[in-house]
């Protein structure tokens, strides 16, 4: 299997109770997630977490470290998906759907409602609302000598 690293971002509303959410449409069916997508070679997690928010939402984000990790097989395709789930907070930019073929909404989601559908462990769920992050650190190209 093919290993994909997948970011998302969870934002909540000024008053913390509404999560932003996508509506990507699917080969058979549209489905909410947190707004994100596959990391590109090359590219760190939190460069490409914000250039998924940005893409897929218009808005700019700042990265406040990671909230979840969790990972998936999807056998049909042949993937081992790790998704990193950040929480993140909104730093400016104004909600648009700059690609009509692959988002079909984007909206503010009661964040009981939101949990169904996001990338979030089970284990997660009751740290939605808490302040509860890990860091992101970027190590740099390590290179190790002899």
């Amino acid at each position: 299997m093919k290993r994909v690293d997948v970011v998302y971002v969870l934002l909540f509303d000024s008053d913390e109770e509404n999560i932003l959410m996508v509506k990507n449409k699917g080969s058979h069916s549209s489905y909410y997630t947190l707004p994100g997508g596959a990391v590109e070679n090359g590219e760190t997690l939190e460069e490409a977490a914000i250039r998924e928010v940005n893409e897929e939402t218009g808005l700019n984000v700042e990265l406040e470290g990671v909230f979840a990790v969790s990972e998936a097989f999807f056998e049909d395709r042949g993937h081992h998906a790790i998704f990193f789930t950040f929480k993140g907070r909104i730093v400016d930019g104004e909600i648009k759907i700059s690609f009509p073929d692959e988002i079909e909404e984007i909206t503010w989601m009661d964040a009981k409602i939101a949990e169904r559908y996001a990338y979030i462990p089970t284990e997660a769920k009751d740290l939605i609302n808490s302040k509860s992050i890990i860091p992101y650190i970027l190590r740099g190209n390590v290179v190790h000598k002899p």
